[in-house]
């Protein structure tokens, strides 16, 4: 029998969240991105796990590219950030290299054994996968790298 992928988050409730001045709790782990809607020219919200790194941040789709905010990002690269106590706004960068995505999980798994080797586990994957089952994984997976302007 397999496994439904996990959902993402309730925007709703992130939005409240950071609109009660919780940004610094629950921005620990979940961001907000507003994008741009490619077809209604509309602000879009999404709440994400992320990762900061170099300044930069990372965004993994567990849809690849087939997720509406990654659509979105990469018709218009232009996006906005709410994380923690800041916002900002940046402009991404869509990535599909599987090694690429594939660096990006090892890190998340380094970073949240707990929570990624669930995730891991729920799409089928052993809790401490090998670097070839996690390249072969990230090939249906994609990134997005957020530098701020």
């Amino acid at each position: 029998m397999k496994r439904q992928p996990l959902r993402p988050p309730d925007v709703r409730v992130f939005k409240t969240l950071y609109a009660l001045g919780l940004g610094p709790l629950v921005g620990r782990l979940v961001l907000l991105l507003t994008t741009t809607g490619r077809k209604s020219g509309l602000p879009r919200v999404t709440a994400l796990q992320y990762e900061e790194i170099d300044g930069a941040i990372y965004l993994g789709s567990s849809r690849g590219t087939r997720a509406d905010w990654f659509q979105n990002l990469v018709a218009n690269p232009h996006v906005s950030i709410r994380v923690k106590s800041r916002q900002f706004s940046g402009k991404a960068e869509a990535v599909t290299d599987p090694a690429i995505v594939a660096d990006f999980l090892e890190l998340r798994l380094k970073r949240y054994p707990r929570l990624i080797g669930a995730m891991l586990r729920s799409e089928g994957l052993s809790a401490k996968p090998s670097r070839a089952e996690l390249e072969a994984y990230a090939g249906k997976l994609a990134i997005a790298i957020i530098r701020p302007l």
